[in-house]
This record gives structure tokens, C-alpha cells and sequence, in this order.
């Protein structure tokens, strides 16, 4: 029998055999279940998918960390990495034919492996409690690629406060707003490393064209400043909007993709109808002041407070005119986000010269802006409609970000119920999901005063959204986030 050296496993022991035996996967017979059963298994496939995919990362590691750089060539001896064609190590400490190795095992592209291992990475280094939420089912490997995207070329320090601040609720939001929420926190920690990324990526900026997935067809984006990208979108979106209400029944995305050719092909033609951009940016007036460096944004886009500034600047400062068919709406919110009334530049201003309609002549706290009124009628007032789609911004079912401009203000209790036509029992639904609410039975719809929506599918399973912007309440468990170099152990598994 052959001697196994001190430190070597035994390969014929029980993890020989465990490792060797194939996978098994627990299957309940489907047609038997009832349709909450369902429901309730297809959680728990979930979470075992999210279990598996940290479980892929501790052992991706661990591969890796059989196979250190010393396996490579040394500097100046043959076959080491040299000039232009010396690729950057991947992982560092890591042999460069690790990548080619992982994509064996895994019968994959190189560029896949490498965007795993990478991901692996920046889970044990820089995003340690992700990587632990994945562990426990809690969070899905999408929402943790999304903390990864946004983080991984972060300092870890940095990384771990962004995550500790987003984990909370980072399995609430849809993949869209976690981004948003995760750029937002990271310029809200490290304002100035954001600001300077954001100017060399600014010196980036180009227009590229791509093949499609689609036959015969090309994909052209162009990379661009957020508040430009705003800006643009905004046109296209309006004139496709426009050539809609005149008739035309292509689907909206079509026309939009007919203007912008149009715009680029023939910039000189002066037929189309004019149209202003509409640009909602939203910012605490402590950072327009320079007070404070929290994150802004430019519809719906996370922008750093220097940048909005810089915006404001360019838009004639605070005292931003409104153009011609333009409009400027402010939106006041509470400590926590949730938003308490909206207003326009000149509204403020009269309310500021008249003063408390009580107290005249004195200093006070009493309100004179508050959220619009309660109306008799089913249509929501103008005032109910800006209130509405300022507090929303998109579609509130779980999942849908549709742009509240696409979007109904819907009573949540049906008005032929009952329901009053109030903000409170008015939300922003895409054309889809309003129809689904009227019309799919078994769901169920309540929202809170402030706004929290809670949806109900027929099966039983429950997803809540709240308002852009508003604060999640604190979580039972305040610890800081940990600082300096993370455990050497992995996440319990």
C-alpha cells in the first residue's frame, strides 16, 4: 500500500467518497403539491441557488489558493510574461494559469472564469457580510453581482461601509434600484474618490456600436455623462411620445430608436416639433450649500454632489428659470426621505412672503406645506399627480422600474370600493401591472400612509417596496461594519 505523506488527506477516506459520489438534489413531486406549496418551494430553490453560488465562490478560493504566483516563470526567465503582451495578474498571487485551469474545470470561457474568479475575490476581500448573506439564502447572486459591479474596484474599507449600509434591504430592492442605492452610498463615503473616477471616466466617454443578439440588427450606445444622458433620453422619449399621440402604432421603443436615427442622420432638419428636456433633480439643500456630500440625482440617475452643482451652476444656480414648456418642481422630504409636499420656485416664494396664515407677526413651526388634499372626484388632481410621480419616480409593483412618466397614478383601494382619491391610496403603476391589479384575481394591494406598498401574489408570497429615497427603518442589529483585514475563515456554510 502507498505511504501518504503527513500533511496529505487520505483520498480514499469519506471526503474521497463524498467528493466522488454525484450530486444529489431533493425533488418533491410536483403535480402534488398545492399552489402555495409551490410558491414556498420554488423560496427555498432560491435560496438553495444563492447557498450553492457562495459555496462555488469558497471553492473557487480555494483553487486558487492551491495555485500561487511562484508557479509561474520568474522575471527574465523563458516563458515568463513580458512586455505589451504581459497580461495583469487577475487575483494577486495567483499563477496566471489559473484562469485557464478554472475554465476547464468548469467547461467555460476564459472570460467567464475569469469574471467569477474576480467575484470571488472581491467577496472574500472586500464584501465579506455578501458573502455571508449568500451563505445563509438570504440575498440572490444577482443583487450580489450588482454590490460587486458597483464596489469592486473600491478601496475595501470603503466597500464594507457601502455594504453594511445597503445589506438590509439589498434583498427588497430590484437590481435597478439596488444599483442606483449602491452608487449613491458609495458617493455619499468616498465623495471625492467618486468625483475624480467620474472625471477620468468623463475623458472615456465615446459612442460604440455592437452586434445584436437579434437578427439583423446592431446595438450603438454612447457612453455619456449622466446629466447629458438624462437630457438626451428625455428628447428622444418626449418626440416618440409625440409622433405616438399622432398616430403612429409602432411600439414606443421602435419610435424612439426611428427619432434618434433621425436626430443623427438629418441634424438639420427643422420640421420636427420642438420640444424642452425635462430634467428632475433631487438633492438635500445642505449639499447644494456645500454642507454636506451626500449623493444627488438627475432623473433618477446617482450623481455626485459636484456634479449636480456644477449642473445647477450651468442652469443659472438656485435661481434655475424655467424655459419655455419646461417646468421646475422642489420636493420637500422628512428626516427619513418620505416625501412631504411638493412645490414649484414661485409657489415657495409667495408662501415665504405671506408667512403663517395663524401667526402673521410672530415666528413659528406651523406647517403651510403639506401634501395635496383629499378630492371628491376619481380623477387625481394636478397637484395629487405631481405629488405622486415625484414620490414614486417608477412602476411600485416589486420587480418593475418603468418610468413614472409610462406609469398610472392608480387607487390602491379601488375608487368604485371606496377607496378616496388621496395620495395615501395612490401609486404609480405601469399599464401592465395597473391592469393586472384590476383585473388578476387573488392579488392583494394595501399601502401605508407613507407610501409603503405591499403586494400580494394569489400563492401566498408577499413583496414589499418602499418610495425611492425613504429610509428602511434601522435594523435590530447596529454593529459597525468590520474594518481592516477580514478573517481568513469563510462564511458559515
Amino acid at each position: 500500500m502507498e505511504q501518504l505523506e503527513e500533511d496529505q488527506p487520505p483520498v480514499g477516506g469519506l471526503l474521497g467518497l463524498l467528493v466522488a459520489e454525484p450530486p444529489e438534489l431533493r425533488r418533491l413531486p410536483v403535480a402534488l403539491l398545492t399552489r402555495g406549496q409551490k410558491a414556498a418551494e420554488l423560496e427555498h430553490v432560491a435560496a438553495l441557488t444563492a447557498r450553492l453560488a457562495a459555496y462555488e465562490a469558497e471553492l473557487v478560493l480555494g483553487l486558487a489558493d492551491d495555485t500561487p504566483d511562484d508557479l509561474d516563470p520568474a522575471p527574465g526567465t523563458p516563458g515568463a510574461r513580458q512586455g505589451s503582451w504581459a497580461p495583469d495578474p487577475e487575483l494577486p498571487g495567483v499563477s496566471e494559469s489559473f484562469t485557464a485551469e478554472l475554465a476547464m474545470v468548469l467547461n467555460c470561457g476564459r472570460r467567464s472564469a475569469s469574471l467569477l474568479a474576480q467575484r470571488a475575490w472581491v467577496y472574500r476581500e472586500s464584501l465579506p457580510g455578501t458573502w455571508a448573506a449568500l451563505a445563509e439564502g438570504v440575498l440572490d447572486e444577482a443583487r450580489a453581482k450588482v454590490l460587486v459591479d458597483v464596489l469592486q474596484h473600491t478601496d475595501p474599507d470603503v466597500a464594507r461601509q457601502v455594504e453594511f449600509r445597503l445589506l438590509p434591504e439589498a434583498a427588497s430592492l430590484t437590481m435597478h434600484a439596488l444599483r442606483k442605492r449602491a452608487v449613491a452610498a458609495l458617493l455619499a463615503v468616498d465623495a471625492d474618490a467618486v468625483d475624480a473616477r467620474r472625471r477620468e471616466a468623463e475623458r472615456q466617454a465615446d459612442v460604440r456600436v455592437h452586434p445584436s443578439p437579434r437578427e439583423g440588427m446592431s446595438t450603438l450606445t454612447a457612453d455619456l455623462p449622466a446629466p447629458v444622458a438624462a437630457a438626451c433620453f428625455d428628447l428622444v422619449d418626449q418626440l416618440a411620445v409625440l409622433l405616438k399621440k399622432d398616430g403612429d402604432d409602432r411600439p414606443v421603443g421602435q419610435l424612439r430608436a426611428a427619432v434618434l436615427a433621425d436626430l443623427v442622420q438629418r441634424p438639420w432638419d427643422d420640421t420636427r416639433p420642438p420640444v424642452t428636456a425635462h430634467l428632475q433633480l433631487i438633492a438635500p439643500l445642505s449639499a447644494l450649500a456645500g454642507e454636506s456630500s451626500e449623493a444627488g440625482e438627475v432623473n433618477g440617475l446617482p450623481i455626485t454632489t459636484r456634479q449636480l452643482r456644477d449642473l445647477l451652476a450651468r442652469l443659472d444656480g438656485l435661481g434655475v428659470r424655467t424655459p419655455a414648456g419646461g417646468s421646475v418642481t422642489l420636493a420637500l422630504t422628512d428626516d427619513d426621505g418620505a416625501l412631504r409636499a411638493t412645490t414649484s420656485l414661485e409657489q415657495l416664494r409667495r408662501l415665504a412672503r405671506r408667512g403663517c396664515p395663524t401667526h402673521p407677526d410672530i415666528d413659528c413651526d406651523c406647517g403651510v406645506l403639506d401634501r395635496p388634499a383629499e378630492v371628491d372626484g376619481y380623477a387625481p388632481s394636478a397637484a395629487q399627480q405631481t405629488f405622486v410621480h415625484t414620490r414614486d419616480r417608477t412602476c411600485r409593483f416589486p420587480g418593475c422600474g418603468q418610468r413614472a412618466g409610462w406609469a398610472d397614478a392608480d387607487h390602491v383601494v379601488p375608487h368604485a370600493h371606496g377607496g378616496p382619491t388621496d395620495c395615501a391610496n395612490l401609486c404609480c403603476l405601469c399599464r401592465s401591472h395597473h391592469r393586472l391589479k384590476t383585473f388578476a384575481p387573488s392579488w392583494r394591494f394595501t399601502m401605508s400612509p407613507d407610501g409603503v406598498l405591499t403586494v400580494t401574489t394569489p400563492s401566498g408570497i408577499t413583496r414589499t417596496t418602499r418610495p425611492p429615497g425613504t429610509r428602511p427603518p434601522p435594523a435590530e442589529s447596529s454593529a459597525p461594519p468590520p474594518s481592516g483585514n477580514p478573517d481568513d475563515d469563510p462564511p458559515p456554510f
